[in-house]
């Protein structure tokens, strides 16, 4: 499976980004997916996830209320939809996806995502 994530860019502070996630190579209706993202010098973060069924969300703490993530099964993708950026929120963002394991687990540690996109670099100015 190949994950492809697209919509990064450049954007003043306060600004939103709509970055998306399609997969191919096999169907993602039984697939937890999340959103991770690397800043330079520092480790991959947890973002965003959202189990199979699209019910269940969860966010870090530090875009709660900014950041909004959504799937659409029927085209197999994934969106994160970013507003009030900051410019820490800068950083190479990263799909993932992972098998779910019951009906309600959703991780956000990323050894527990086995498949991933190439990531897209956002860059927020001050």
């Amino acid at each position: 499976v190949q994950l492809q994530a697209c919509g990064g860019g450049l954007v003043q502070a306060g600004g939103s980004l709509r970055l998306s996630c399609a997969a191919s190579g096999r169907t993602f209706t039984n697939y937890n997916k999340a959103w991770f993202r690397q800043a330079p010098g520092k480790e991959r973060e947890f973002v965003a996830a959202i189990n199979w069924s699209g019910v269940r969300k969860r966010y870090a703490d530090s875009v709660q209320g900014r950041f909004t993530i959504s799937r659409d099964n029927a085209k197999d993708t994934v969106t994160l939809q970013m507003n009030a950026l900051k410019p820490e929120d800068t950083a190479v963002y990263y799909c993932a996806s992972v098998l779910r394991r019951t009906t309600t687990w959703l991780s956000g540690a990323s050894d527990d995502y086995r498949d991933w996109g190439q990531g897209t670099q956002v860059t927020v100015s001050s």
